[in-house]
């Protein structure tokens, strides 16, 4: 009996280790579509450094405001991890910065990014991926961290133990 008591504190132990990693340190997404090929291909499993420009506090509507701790300056062309409206997590590379300028035929007009603290973030593919041009300007609130490394990928469409590519193991982008 005690030893069994053992394994389960251990085991809970354990468990929110864990938890408290996700949430404060690294966290793993998958890709889900096309828009960032050849970079991130459909069923990568990417790690999100949510250190990477300080971490979040606060939401929009929680007892703590919006802040970051150790925050750290988000660079064009770093592809980031942030949260739609939706609540879906989403990576993309960052394509404009707070007081740049965008103009082209991507974009009707020309629009400023001179808001504090939104960003303009693009697919590399153009046919139909999700980015700014559908979602608008992203709040530095909504950015969770940086996509860092491709753990390894998976065809959502394959069998458990196959579908797995060799080339995609432990990739930085």
């Amino acid at each position: 009996m005690r030893s069994s008591l053992k394994f389960l504190m251990a085991l809970a132990i354990a468990f929110v280790v864990m938890l408290a990693f996700r949430a404060l340190v690294m966290t793993v997404c998958t890709v889900d579509g096309k828009g960032l090929e050849p970079v991130f291909q459909k069923g990568d499993r990417v790690v999100v450094n949510r250190w990477s420009y300080g971490l979040r506090t606060g939401e929009k509507g929680s007892l703590f405001d919006y802040g970051r701790i150790c925050r750290q300056e988000i660079k064009k062309g770093d592809f980031i991890a942030f949260e739609d409206s939706l609540g879906k997590v989403l990576i993309c590379r960052c394509a404009a910065l707070p007081g740049d300028t965008i103009a082209g035929k991507i974009v009707p007009g020309v629009v400023n990014c001179a808001d504090q603290n939104y960003y303009w973030v693009e697919s590399l593919g153009k046919n139909n991926a999700t980015d700014s041009r559908q979602l608008g300007f992203i709040p530095e609130e909504c950015i969770i961290g940086r996509a860092c490394l491709i753990l390894y990928n998976h065809n959502p469409e394959a069998a458990f133990w196959k579908g797995y590519m060799k080339d995609r193991l432990l990739l930085f982008p």
